[in-house]
């Protein structure tokens, strides 16, 4: 899961994002409000944790933002105020959930991961295709009696794969989605994790491949 912390309490921030970090989540951190509108727009994250209180932009018009240029990633606000006035403000304006400081970690978790598995309001626990089974909650992919575990980016190229089943899935967004915009992540990265999870295809004796489009992208087939 790749989730954004747009929080100017940079000690709060850090904390976040190792408890995040923990459940091995790629965590993006900005600290204003313009930063996070810019990140926000990119599209690739899955869950947005929002301080109402930033600099340059507020949490609540960043969020109205997102929504006005259809970004629909779940957006957790945050804020040291208790006001109900404030909770109404940032659900009209486009949150999905609200956690007034100080907070528990486990309850942030839980929220953040709720949050994600939302498909217009369709908790989805399972993703099938072809022969293929893929549990979300154990990151296990299934055929048939046989099943193996998936590493985190094995289960994530697999994820982005599975959410466009119809379509080609460049090494541009796999890079960006599953590394990060940051990172050092090359497309033999991407071609290494490719050959990873045909191999696990192989193992479980799948008629699902994984195609490949020169100098384009991937896409998943049925043999």
């Amino acid at each position: 899961m790749r989730v954004l912390i747009v929080e100017d309490e940079k000690r709060l921030a850090q904390a976040l994002g190792q408890i995040m970090e923990e459940q091995r989540y790629n965590v993006d951190m900005v600290y204003d409000g313009q930063d996070g509108l810019d990140y926000g727009l990119s599209g690739q994250y899955d869950v947005i944790v929002l301080d109402v209180m930033l600099p340059k932009m507020d949490g609540f018009s960043v969020v109205k933002k997102l929504r006005e240029n259809n970004i629909s990633v779940p957006v957790l606000m945050l804020t040291a105020r208790d006001e109900i006035s404030d909770k109404v403000t940032g659900l009209d304006c486009g949150a999905d959930d609200y956690m007034t400081k100080p907070f528990s970690p486990e309850e942030l978790l839980a929220r953040i991961r709720a949050l994600s598995r939302r498909q217009g309001d369709v908790v989805l626990e399972d993703i099938h295709w072809a022969d293929l089974t893929l549990k979300l909650s154990s990151r296990t992919l299934h055929c048939g009696a046989k099943s193996v575990s998936l590493g985190f980016k094995e289960f994530e190229v697999l994820k982005l794969l599975l959410a466009n089943p119809k379509g080609i899935v460049s090494k541009e967004e796999l890079i960006v989605k599953v590394w990060g915009s940051d990172s050092n992540a090359e497309d033999n990265n991407v071609e290494a994790y490719i050959s990873f999870l045909r191999k696990k295809f192989f193992y479980l004796g799948s008629r699902a491949g994984i195609g490949t489009v020169r100098k384009v992208g991937y896409h998943l087939e049925e043999n």
